[in-house]
């Protein structure tokens, strides 16, 4: 295996509390020293990255990613998912169970794992399924799934209707040591609807979703983890209310995390003018006052993760009327310089931004090895905060096209993935 030394980058890593420019060398797929940019790190034989000018930081993570295989494979496959994840900057995602078949079992795991080790890019963490078929009657197998490699259960897609059941998923999920993430509809509230209910609903003639919707299920599960005591992480949390249902949960000490999107930081219900499916996203784009919220939710903590819910779609979905359009908008090629918005808005810190795409996720997952510390494997992400382009979606390593911000103009990309040791994406 090549042997790297990474010169000249400002390493940013909040878990080992560095933030200034450093070197890091790497042989054997680890790190295997890290210094500042005055020692003498040099190895002769050791292939020289010149980070100049860019930031280094421990690989990014995705905690909610949607990869269509196995069952929907000309949405996406395991290959191209993690090859977008790649370029997007990403060395870990986490794929959710909506597949078909879905992850119920622990045969559809080990074939997702097994197919993830032959794309040999990024490390893929499966999420199984909270219920049987995703159908919110009876519990899958959890110690099973455990075995093979799940790291958490989700029905996302499928709100979990039956509060006895999410209890009992709760309990047994917490004595496998599994995290329960929460898709938060109330799909009597929510039935029909296919964008936010409001103004704009009301205009454009379509069926709205209360944000309610969401925030009832967000103070249900809230509810249930304080029964039980296990850990409950929120998903795509869009609204107002779910945000202040979360800070109050913190504040009393339960152990509750949540994320949202980078689809409902950067956009509001407007996007849906003119009828566009690819900003029909469950749950849907909110208001501008919603939009706020998150951005101080995620300012003060509430809101531990940025993850994109990349959901690809074909235009067999999308290029039809709005109502009949599927759900759902990709997001992992461009999150960062998404991200990277809240830094020049001022909502988040550099290191902030890092912590809720890297360190809170790896530590709400309970991963091992994390941050750039001698002997952790070279997991890393180099991003060019200056570069500047246009969203083409024709030149996304994804198979699916269904993207909002497609034409915008973005400023901040990863230039070089690494993972393991092994470059999986270099644009230096």
């Amino acid at each position: 295996m090549s042997k790297y030394l990474i010169k000249g980058g400002r390493v940013v890593d909040p878990e080992t509390g560095i933030d200034g420019v450093m070197e890091i060398l790497i042989e054997d797929g680890k790190i295997a020293a890290i210094a500042s940019a005055k020692s003498k790190t040099e190895n002769r034989k050791s292939k020289i990255i010149d980070a100049s000018g860019k930031i280094v930081t421990p690989g990014l993570i995705d905690m909610h990613v949607h990869l269509r295989e196995p069952g929907h494979e000309y949405k996406e496959t395991i290959e191209t998912g993690c090859l977008a994840a790649a370029h997007g900057g990403f060395t870990a995602i986490c794929c959710m169970a909506n597949t078909v078949p879905v992850n119920d079992n622990q045969s559809v795991t080990t074939y997702i794992l097994d197919k993830a080790k032959t794309a040999g890019t990024v490390r893929v963490y499966p999420v199984a399924a909270i219920s049987r078929g995703l159908r919110g009657e009876s519990l899958a197998e959890y110690g099973e799934l455990k075995a093979a490699g799940a790291v958490a259960v989700s029905d996302d897609g499928n709100p979990v209707m039956n509060a006895h059941l999410m209890r009992r998923a709760m309990e047994y999920a917490k004595g496998f040591g599994l995290l329960v993430i929460s898709h938060c509809e109330d799909r009597n509230l929510s039935a029909g609807g296919v964008m936010n209910e409001g103004i704009v609903s009301a205009r454009l003639g379509l069926a709205g979703i209360p944000a309610a919707a969401e925030s009832i299920m967000v103070a249900r599960d809230i509810v249930l983890s304080e029964l039980t005591g296990a850990p409950l992480h929120i998903a795509h949390v869009s609204t107002e209310c779910s945000v202040r249902l979360i800070r109050d949960a913190k504040e009393r000490g339960l152990p509750v995390t949540a994320e949202t999107a980078p689809h409902y930081f950067s956009l509001t219900e407007e996007a849906v003018m003119g009828y566009d499916t690819n900003a029909k996203v469950y749950p849907p784009l909110r208001t501008a006052r919603d939009r706020e919220a998150v951005c101080k939710g995620l300012a003060d903590g509430t809101i531990d993760v940025i993850a994109t819910d990349h959901a690809p779609h074909s235009s067999i979905e999308k290029d039809v009327e709005f109502d009949q359009a599927a759900s759902g908008m990709i997001g992992l090629e461009t999150s960062i310089p998404l991200s990277l918005k809240l830094v020049e808005r001022g909502v988040l810190s550099l290191r902030e931004l890092v912590v809720r795409m890297s360190a809170s996720p790896a530590r709400i997952l309970n991963l091992d090895a994390v941050g750039l510390r001698p002997g952790n494997p070279a997991d890393l992400t180099i991003i060019d905060l200056e570069k500047e382009f246009t969203v083409d979606s024709n030149q996304f390593c994804s198979k699916s096209r269904n993207t909002p911000f497609d034409g915008w103009k973005l400023k901040g990309k990863a230039v070089l993935t690494m993972v393991g040791g092994k470059i999986v994406f270099d644009a230096m």
